[in-house]
């Protein structure tokens, strides 16, 4: 059995545009995350026992020719990219040039950007795209090469052979999250990565969940989700199954990262509270080491004991998709919440002095007019929220959103392109263009973010000058890119 030496790679820009987000996966980088999906791939691949390494190309600077030289003196066999849409075009950019510069190297591409377009991926027959969850498909492939068996006949991959794509079935999802190990954060120990909203580091990210079980018809949650949404789709034609870590195994990580000098978590599951046991349990872990917390929810999951447990254990921010404030556009988005458990949460979050982010996405529905989104934007400014992000929608391929847009002709070109949701938008209503949106949604963005009571509340919280420049330049690049 052969070592094999794999890279996991975030890989330089060549296409002359601002590097893409890859673990949301819908934005340009704004400020640096940790992908945790990535290193939870890298985590399973080191315990099947195989040399794993990893490169960031964007936080660390590297160009071809010093990636090129990289390459050359590691040897190393396997290439993986975690590929979303907005890094489809310049991934498949950097993948036909490994195979140009090393004959003998495989790239495997991950991911939503590869599971969709992986048609337009499968350039050479040394490049393999994983299809959904990608941590046993990963393995089972690097083991079958290590050994020198056949793995054309692995589930969850797509490959070409003959000229021909062959696409293989699906691998059923794992059902136990906790059979996985800790993500290697190791692997990304020398990034200074910070949280704009936690105002707090040391700083990574986790996960204690997969998946959401509501329909909004144009969601597109974490890139992991989207990617299992998207394989589970084409099989079954349904939403796939959340699963869970359990408590006990949340508790414990949560402990682990405070030993190794972490201060700030952000939870981006698609929906971190389920129940009120479950968020108690993992808040009483998140009080217990005085973590700074940050969390995504709905605001029908909000009640006022869900609340005050957040209160209690530190969290620092979190996040709702509200989307609007009109109850028409929220039922014709299957939203399946109200304007009035809208404010309803709001209200139980401030009480407990719970910071709160309202998220804003202009444009779901042809119901959306000029009117509607500054309607929204100005309730959303009149509930003096601690952030507010305002997006434009995008009709991303494989959510019911984008059958719909397809059929009525409300998108640019009629070709889907992507985009970064906080700037641009490809979706054109006959009463509603997409520069009017974009209009809307940068003067929205300034009138917010510049207001001198945004500005003072923020100031205040930041623990550091380095935490506080960290933020400026994040809010810089947000707004003027």
């Amino acid at each position: 059995m052969k070592r094999l030496k794999t890279l996991f790679l975030v890989p330089p820009v060549v296409e002359g545009v601002h590097p893409a987000e890859r673990s949301s996966g819908c934005t340009r980088v704004v400020y640096s995350t940790p992908n945790i999906y990535e290193l939870q791939v890298a985590a399973c691949v080191r315990e099947a026992g195989f040399d794993v390494r990893y490169l960031d190309c964007v936080n660390h600077p590297l160009s071809k020719e010093s990636l090129r030289n990289w390459l050359e003196a590691e040897q190393v066999d396997v290439v993986l990219m975690w590929t979303v849409n907005l890094s489809v075009a310049n991934d498949i950019r950097i993948c036909r040039w490994i195979h140009d510069c090393f004959p003998d190297m495989r790239v495997m591409l991950l991911g939503p950007g590869a599971g969709w377009f992986y048609s337009d991926c499968l350039t050479d027959e040394r490049t393999v795209v994983v299809h959904g969850e990608p941590e046993q498909t990963v393995t089972e492939f690097l083991t079958a090469l290590s050994e020198d068996k056949n793995w054309k006949d692995i589930l969850g991959i797509s490959y070409l052979q003959d000229g021909q794509i062959k696409r293989n079935g699906m691998r059923p999802l794992m059902k136990d999250l906790d059979n996985l190990p800790v993500p290697a954060r190791d692997l990304v120990k020398d990034t200074d990565f910070r949280n704009p909203k936690l105002k707090v580091s040391p700083y990574t990210t986790m996960v204690t969940s997969r998946n959401c079980p509501f329909h909004c018809i144009y969601c597109v949650p974490s890139s992991l989700t989207f990617a299992r949404e998207i394989e589970n789709r084409h099989y079954t034609g349904k939403k796939p199954p959340i699963a869970f870590r359990s408590e006990e195994k949340v508790q414990e990580e949560i402990a682990l990262l405070y030993a190794q000098g972490y201060r700030a978590i952000a939870f981006v599951d698609d929906n971190f509270i389920w129940n009120e046991h479950r968020t108690k349990a993992i808040c009483d872990a998140l009080r217990q080491y005085r973590m700074a917390w940050s969390c995504q929810a709905r605001v029908d999951a909000i009640t006022e004991p869900i609340a005050k447990i957040l209160g209690e254990s530190g969290c620092q921010a979190v996040d709702l998709g509200v989307e609007s404030f009109n109850d028409d556009i929220l039922q014709f988005i299957h939203k399946g919440i109200t304007s009035e458990q809208i404010y309803q949460a709001i209200g139980w979050l401030k009480q407990y002095h719970v910071p709160v982010k309202l998220n804003i996405l202009i444009g779901t529905s042809p119901l959306e007019t000029p009117a509607t989104i500054r309607d929204t934007i100005r309730k959303a400014k009149r509930l003096k929220a601690d952030q507010l992000m305002i997006n434009i929608v995008s009709p991303f391929p494989g959510t019911e959103f984008y059958a719909m847009a397809k059929e009525k002709g409300w998108i640019l070109g009629n070709t889907y392109k992507p985009t970064d949701v906080q700037k641009e938008s490809i979706l054109n209503y006959p009463h509603l263009s997409a520069r009017k949106m974009e209009s809307l949604l940068f003067w929205g963005n300034l009138g917010y973010y510049l207001s001198p009571r945004f500005v003072w509340t923020q100031i205040r919280r930041f623990h550091s000058w380095k935490d506080f420049f960290h933020a400026l330049r994040a809010l810089r690049i947000k707004l003027f890119g």
